[in-house]
């Protein structure tokens, strides 16, 4: 059976846009989705980030939560006939507020898998507070019982497998330790790239405020340098046929450029076709 990507809806929220994409309508506020991801198809359910802990934590960032009763993780598995006891591996592509907050509903013996660099990184304080002190403190309790955690070393390995045709990679953005999850399915390789991209308009198909040719716009959020961010985001329209945000609709990737939209499943039709801008004018 082939491997299938099913996009969790974990709920909304309600930022600045320029934390999104840099200096691009300053003081504006946006709406924005939190995606995760249930990857199906393979020798176990597997799980990409588990969303925010509850709408009064986002407050501690200035920002709106807007979960509701649907938007829970169990009643999002629910859709897809699952429980939470029957994740095997939770991956999280960073451990940023809105992405790691649900971890301590799932079971010991579901193992949480991720860089050991973002674990070093989210109690550096360099990104404090996005990293919030109860999933941290969770995560911690994991390392002592057997088998409720696995660390990756994606900077010297540069790969790991989770199950065959899933399989981790480093992304080189917005955290230290942030990682892509990568997926075989069977009409190419699909990248989960967490927040190296958070807008694919604005960043990409327009890049706002980006006069170059191909030069893709950089988030108002990361740790690293511009040209770090710059080349990770190249390096993500070069390599994948699918791209997959937490905070935007997948992306079909043709040549480099975005050619359309999905919606909440990867494979699967095409929800909008974007025009591919021609590499030499007329």
């Amino acid at each position: 059976m082939a491997l299938q990507i099913h996009v969790l809806d974990y709920g909304d929220i309600e930022l600045e846009t320029s934390f999104l994409v840099l200096g691009h309508e300053c003081g504006r506020t946006r709406r924005v989705p939190v995606y995760g991801f249930l990857i199906t198809g393979g020798s176990y359910p597997v799980l990409v980030d588990t969303g925010y802990r509850d709408n009064a934590i986002m407050e501690s960032l200035g920002m709106r939560g807007l979960q509701f009763h649907d938007n829970m993780i169990e009643n999002q598995l629910a859709k897809h006939g699952l429980k939470l006891g029957d994740i095997r591996y939770i991956l999280h592509t960073h451990l940023h507020i809105d992405h790691a907050g649900k971890d301590d509903l799932f079971p010991m013996n579901t193992t949480v898998v991720l860089n050991r660099r973002e674990m070093e990184f989210s109690v550096s304080g360099i990104m404090y507070p996005q990293y919030p002190k109860p999933d941290i403190k969770h995560l911690v309790d994991r390392i002592y019982e057997e088998e409720a955690i696995r660390f990756l070393d994606l900077e010297i390995t540069q790969a790991e497998e989770i199950i065959p045709g899933v399989w981790c990679e480093p992304a080189g953005a917005h955290t230290e330790g942030s990682m892509n999850v990568i997926v075989e399915t069977s009409e190419g390789l699909a990248c989960i790239c967490g927040d190296v991209i958070y807008d694919f308009n604005d960043q990409i198909v327009n890049h706002v405020h980006t006069n170059n040719w191909m030069e893709p716009r950089v988030t108002g959020n990361h740790a690293g340098s511009k040209r770090e961010e710059k080349g990770a985001i190249k390096k993500l329209l070069n390599n994948y046929t699918f791209l997959l945000p937490v905070h935007d609709k997948p992306a079909k990737i043709e040549h480099q450029q975005v050619v359309g939209r999905l919606g909440m499943q990867v494979p699967g039709p095409l929800t909008e076709t974007v025009a591919k801008r021609d590499w030499f004018p007329m």
